[in-house]
């Protein structure tokens, strides 16, 4: 009952919206700076933790050291596909189930797992650029560049364009983010509690449906209308094909937003 329950609650919301959390990524497989090992294996690894590294001080002083971590420990991950939590949010869109998606993570995984309506608060390393003349840079140049990548253009050392640590998320990008969830009438967080960071944006929700996904009970889950103790990809996967069930021609027919 809990997967037509959900099912019926996206029917009758003509706005919804997905706060994907760090839970996401994890399932996939992919690094969390601010976790407690990886923090242990970056320091033994380079002397300084990932948050360290990947700083705007450190690009400043050392962007050897920046660059040699932002390809090892974050590029390198590309390599892992998008798994089925992140495939199921594209299906999910192209089922007329979700319409945003909102996400911190900066490896562009709802993007490669066919969602096209997405709002990367702090950027993703698939752009940089020089912050010299603005020439855009792909991913793969920073991959087989030597050491510090610079720009073709003017020499300058090319910078992601990502919100690294000790810099604010981008004014325009969160006003955005915000605006986007006001209009939601269904808000569905993936892989995060409610105290996390990323869910600050709920301050901004006025709809009348909350649901969270989370493995872990947290006390905040008695604010979501709906919460469900479970692997974020396990309960995507299942949400979809209760869909499929439902409606074979692979539509989910919506309430009209006013």
């Amino acid at each position: 009952m809990l997967y037509e329950t959900v099912v019926e609650k996206l029917k009758n919301s003509s706005y919804t919206v997905v706060l994907s959390g760090n839970g996401q990524i994890v399932e996939n497989g992919y690094p969390v700076l601010r976790d407690g090992y990886s923090t242990y294996d970056n320091e033994t690894k380079y002397g300084y933790s990932g948050e360290e590294i990947f700083s705007s001080a450190m690009y400043s002083t050392r962007k050897e050291l920046f660059y040699r971590y932002y390809r090892e420990e974050l590029l390198d991950a590309l390599s892992i596909p998008p798994g089925k939590g992140f495939t199921c949010l594209g299906e999910l869109e192209q089922m007329n189930a979700v319409d945003y998606v909102i996400t911190s993570r900066i490896f562009g995984l709802p993007e490669r797992g066919g969602c096209s309506r997405v709002i990367n608060l702090h950027g993703t390393v698939y752009q940089n650029y020089c912050p010299h003349c603005g020439k855009e840079y792909s991913v793969e140049y920073i991959k087989e560049s030597p050491k510090i990548p610079l720009c073709e253009n003017c020499g300058t050392p090319i910078r992601p364009r990502v919100s690294l640590f000790g810099e604010m998320v981008d004014n325009g990008i969160m006003t955005r983010a915000a605006e986007t969830i006001q209009k939601a009438e269904l808000l569905l967080v993936l892989g995060a509690n409610l105290n996390s960071p990323l869910c600050q944006l709920v301050d901004y929700f006025e709809g009348r449906e909350l649901i969270l996904v989370n493995q872990e009970e947290h006390y905040s889950d008695q604010y979501a209308s709906l919460a469900v103790h479970s692997r974020s990809d396990e309960f995507l996967e299942n949400l979809v094909n209760c869909i499929r069930t439902e409606y074979p021609q692979g539509v989910l027919p919506r309430k009209e937003r006013q």
